[in-house]
């Protein structure tokens, strides 16, 4: 291995040493606490070392790094305590967790660190995020994110690469390429010879380095990072390591050739420049034994005192106020004056008073700027705002949800619009489990709304039609808010754009030009997690959202005679039991319509907790109402028939009956 130290003074080389050293005597230490049973699953970073403290060193302190779960020497080169990083592994209350997860799962803004999560390749696109911030800051920083060469299959990585590309975005893409994704040799993971190659099809710089040789990769990153502040762009670098411990301990190694298990214990990263400093005479073989018993004394001190750190303690009210970022709105009220606004048109101009108060809030989709947007909503807003904060998107949903975080976790606030609510399913993950459990992992905020056009009534078929909001409202984490008329459309956005957690935002494609209210000028915010009582009788109560508040009202200005109460959700996570209860009491008789399919419909969360909560106001048993447990059809005689509307009048008929 040859070693260019160039103008590094030996203080330089020797700190440099002492880095590499460290994190490889934390996981001999861990291996066997491991073997003794005093800890469950050990990562192994052995063998590379050097990429992760060389190229953390050549960042600067208060850049982003998003790293992996075999990066040890990211979070010890950042000189984060052993005790914490000890607390962290073994699930104390102590640790970045609190005990809710393990590893390096986790973030900390102290340290500028942001964990991965198990899925590998979602935190690229945090990282695409976290550097959009600082280029519309005018801040020359550049953001250091690592994937493996197994999530390099991954669409996240394709996704995540492309938009930094497109968006110029300072990003150093570090791929570790250790020959193996668990137990599949790179030969069955890639068919290019080098994964650098992959740099080309993005119109982007690639490097190849020796990932062993810490010096260069300390140059390598050090001397992009430089060009990157002042010229922002990715540049896409593949480090060439080996593990040489299993993908995890209990996994093992039996997969793998001996001859390369020889071949790359040769290239050891510390033994290697160990080596080279002695022959240099830099270090003596005196001073490496001296500093390895005092490095070996503190490990054992705080790794003990880890131990004695206390365990968490279970309390289910704080587990589950945890899921959100604290935070108490304060409603703000209506000024005098109204306009009479189409739905659409209410929520252009939520859009527009939110981006005049928050200088700070990005708008991103698919044809949002000039074109403005689909449904022409942001028509205009490029020329009042600009492209830096109104951006096309490539068509990549997961990563620009994961852009939206990263927006977020480097102070900026996001608005992410799916073009359909129908093609969120390609940026789930990033939703249910990144903006979700942001929060209760390690206590950072998820600030970004996803717009969701949603909802049937045009003839767009299967898939340009689908409610789907019970995928969301079973998940912890989320706020789900669904206005059916123009005044909440405007009040309920503003209100997710001032909350600090992650909020789905339900807008009905089939109101936006259909139906036309006053609506309130100025700022204003409708309250999250109200409801609202839209009509008062004593037979029977409708509980409805969206669509379904307007065929209840139709349904109700025909029959005249009814003397029904009908409740407008309006949210559905966090949603309103109180008025819930109160509208049971009352009448006795519930009937619940949605759009959404009958079954596993949001629907049943709602008859499920009046039958338990309410059960001794029950004159009948609580009814649904809802569309077909089918796909959406095109045809417009077939979508009257799926949907809810066609069997409203029967269903309160036959609750009436009881």
């Amino acid at each position: 291995m040859q070693f260019n130290r160039g103008a590094k003074d030996d203080k330089f080389l020797l700190n440099l040493y002492e880095r590499l050293l460290y994190p490889r005597m934390v996981e001999d230490k861990m291996l066997k606490l491991l073997r003794q049973g005093r800890i469950g699953k050990w990562f192994s970073g052995i063998g590379q070392e050097a990429i992760a403290v060389g190229s953390t060193l050549a960042m600067q302190s208060d850049e982003y790094i998003l790293p992996m779960h075999r990066n040890l020497g990211v979070f010890t080169t950042r000189d984060i305590p052993l005790k914490k990083l000890m607390a962290q592994w073994q699930g104390k209350v102590t640790g970045f967790t609190k005990g809710r997860d393990r590893s390096f799962h986790f973030g900390t803004q102290d340290y500028k660190i942001i964990g991965m999560i198990s899925h590998l390749g979602p935190q690229m696109a945090l990282a695409d995020g976290i550097a959009l911030a600082d280029v519309l800051a005018k801040r020359q920083k550049v953001t250091l994110v690592y994937t493996g060469e197994g999530a390099t299959s991954e669409g996240d990585f394709h996704e995540a690469v492309n938009v930094a590309a497109v968006w110029d975005l300072p990003v150093i893409f570090l791929i570790e390429n250790n020959g193996y994704g668990l137990s599949t040799p790179k030969s069955e993971q890639f068919k290019c010879k080098n994964l650098v190659d992959k740099a080309i099809g993005y119109g982007i710089e690639g490097v190849q380095i020796d990932g062993n040789n810490i010096l260069e990769v300390y140059d390598t990153i050090d001397r992009l990072a430089t060009d990157l502040r002042k010229n922002p762009r990715p540049v896409l670098v593949e480090c060439l390591t080996f593990r040489m411990r299993g993908h995890e301990e209990a996994s093992g190694t039996k997969y793998v050739p001996q001859e390369l298990f020889d071949e790359w214990e040769k290239k050891d990263p510390l033994n290697n420049f160990e080596s080279y400093l002695i022959e240099q005479q830099i270090l003596t073989s005196d001073l490496a034994i001296d500093l390895k018993i005092q490095i070996k004394r503190d490990l054992e001190l705080e790794v003990e005192e880890a131990f004695e750190e206390p365990e968490p303690e279970a309390d289910s009210s704080q587990e589950e106020s945890d899921m959100y970022f604290p935070y108490e709105q304060e409603v703000s009220k209506p000024l005098q004056g109204s306009t009479e606004k189409r739905y659409l048109d209410a929520i252009t101009d939520g859009l527009d008073l939110a981006m005049q108060k928050y200088s700070n809030l990005v708008l991103m989709g698919q044809d949002i700027a000039d074109y403005g947007g689909a449904f022409k909503i942001t028509d205009g807003f490029t020329s009042k705002y600009g492209k830096g904060r109104v951006r096309n998107t490539p068509i990549c949903e997961s990563a620009i949800v994961g852009s939206g975080l990263g927006l977020s976790i480097n102070g900026y606030k996001a608005v992410v619009e799916m073009q359909f609510a129908d093609f969120v399913t390609c940026g789930f993950n990033q939703i249910v489990n990144n903006l979700a459990k942001t929060h209760y992992r390690w206590g950072e905020k998820a600030d970004v709304v996803v717009r969701m056009p949603t909802g049937a009534g045009t003839g767009a078929g299967p898939f340009h039609s689908q409610s789907n909001e019970a995928w969301f409202t079973k998940t912890p984490g989320l706020k789900v808010v669904y206005p059916a008329f123009p005044e909440d459309a405007k009040g309920l956005l503003l209100a997710a754009i001032e909350d600090p957690n992650p909020v789905l935002y339900f807008e009905h494609k089939y109101l936006y030009r259909s139906l036309m209210a006053p609506v309130s000028d100025g700022y204003y915010t409708t309250e999250i997690g109200k409801a609202v009582t839209l009509a008062k009788g004593s037979k029977f109560c409708i509980i409805t959202y969206g669509l379904g508040v307007h065929w209840a009202l139709d349904y109700l200005k025909n029959n005249s005679e009814s003397d029904a109460t009908l409740i407008d959700l309006r949210t559905l996570q966090p949603w309103d039991k109180e008025t819930v209860r109160g509208a049971v009491k009352a009448t006795g008789r519930v009937l619940i319509l949605h759009e959404d399919t009958l079954t596993s419909g949001f629907g049943a969360e709602i008859s499920a907790w009046i039958g338990e909560h309410c059960f001794q106001h029950l004159d009948a048993p609580v009814l649904r109402c809802a569309s077909l447990d089918t796909a959406i059809p095109m045809s417009k005689v077939l979508e009257e028939d799926f949907l809810a509307k066609s069997r409203l009048a029967e269903t309160i008929e036959k609750l009436l009956k009881y």
